[in-house]
C-alpha cells in the first residue's frame, strides 16, 4: 500500500492511498475510522478522487462518525460496560 497524500481537513484526518488497483480514502476521527475503496477503473486520476471529497461528502462522514460513537456507547450501555 502506498500513501499518496494527507488531505488537511478540520473535521477528520484524511489519507489517500493506492493499493491493488484501488484508491483508498481513509477518514479518521478519534477512535473511529471509515475507509472507502474506489477502483482505479472508475476515475481518471487522483485529482478526481480528491474531487469526491467535497463538503457534502465530508459532512456525511462526520455525521457517520457521530452515529458510530452513539452505536458504540449504546452497546456499552446494553452490556453494562463502562
Amino acid at each position: 500500500m502506498r500513501q499518496l497524500a494527507d488531505i488537511p481537513h478540520p473535521e477528520a484526518k484524511i489519507t489517500l492511498f493506492s493499493w491493488n488497483g484501488k484508491y483508498l480514502i481513509k477518514l479518521e476521527r478519534g477512535p473511529f475510522e471509515q475507509t472507502y475503496k474506489v477502483s482505479e477503473m472508475d476515475v481518471a486520476s487522483e485529482a478526481e478522487v480528491r474531487a469526491l471529497l467535497d463538503e457534502e461528502f465530508i459532512a456525511a462522514a462526520v455525521q457517520r462518525f457521530a452515529q458510530m460513537h452513539h452505536d458504540l456507547q449504546a452497546a456499552f450501555t446494553r452490556h453494562d460496560i463502562y
